[in-house]
């Protein structure tokens, strides 16, 4: 009994460890963001015909920060990675061990994917849609908050969106999911992809579609990516 005690204590220390190393990641990269913040701030605004205005002093420490934030989360997204990989790196078999390793590469490759896709591809389609729906109509002004946080919406989530097929290969590869479980459950999850693009997009019919149909198109390559690994992995079970 005392040494299951001492080993829980063991393992939450070397978890809170873990933790505080990815914190301080994350705060070395949130200043090194901050310093070149500017710098960002002035790329991200460089298609705009005008300055973005600010309703208080407040404002554009805001937006500073939340451009820093999440250049921050991006780039310590492979060192979370890794430090969770050898927290249960104990509890995995060697070869559980070297796939989970193999798989974190491309967590960081597919978050930024995921956001370049939101702001390169959906950002500018949906925000030149309702700013030609003003077009004779209204002046249009923009707050430098509003446009961040317009921004953020259609960008930020598909970071995370876009680990997807990742997740399900990975957990296709450990034998938890299959090709099969995952055809079976399309209708729910469909339902569950529809509901999550509607609380992640702004209120506007143009901008639900524009994020819905790219995930069930990523829930549909999942099941092909699924498939292919659940093969392999079939075949190396049989030649064993």
């Amino acid at each position: 009994m005392e040494n299951d005690h001492g080993e829980l204590i063991g393992h939450l220390n070397e978890l809170r460890q873990r933790i505080i190393k990815i914190l301080f990641t994350f705060i070395i990269f949130l200043v090194t963001a901050f310093i070149f913040v500017e710098d960002m701030y002035n790329w991200l605004v460089r298609d705009l015909d005008g300055k973005l205005a600010i309703l208080g002093p407040g404002d554009i420490l805001w937006v500073y920060m939340i451009i820093s934030t999440i250049c921050a989360i991006a780039f310590t997204i492979p060192v979370a990675s890794y430090q969770v990989w050898r927290f249960v790196k104990p509890a995995l078999t060697r070869e559980e061990s070297m796939v989970t390793l193999s798989f974190i590469p491309g967590i960081f490759v597919l978050f930024i994917t995921g956001i370049s896709f939101g702001y390169f591809v959906l950002f500018p389609t949906v925000l030149g849609f309702l700013t030609n729906l003003s077009v004779g109509q209204f002046e249009t002004m923009f707050t430098a908050e509003e446009y961040f946080r317009f921004m953020l919406h259609l960008s930020l989530p598909f970071g995370f969106l876009f680990e997807m097929p990742l997740v399900v290969m990975f957990l296709t590869r450990l034998g938890i999911l299959n090709p099969m479980r995952l055809a079976k459950a399309r209708k729910l999850s469909y339902f569950t992809l529809i509901v999550v693009s509607v609380l992640i997009t702004p209120p506007d019919f143009i901008s639900d579609i524009l994020v819905i149909v790219p995930l069930l198109l990523l829930y549909e390559l999942s099941i092909t990516i699924s498939k292919f690994v659940y093969k392999k992995r079939i075949e190396s079970d049989v030649s064993i």
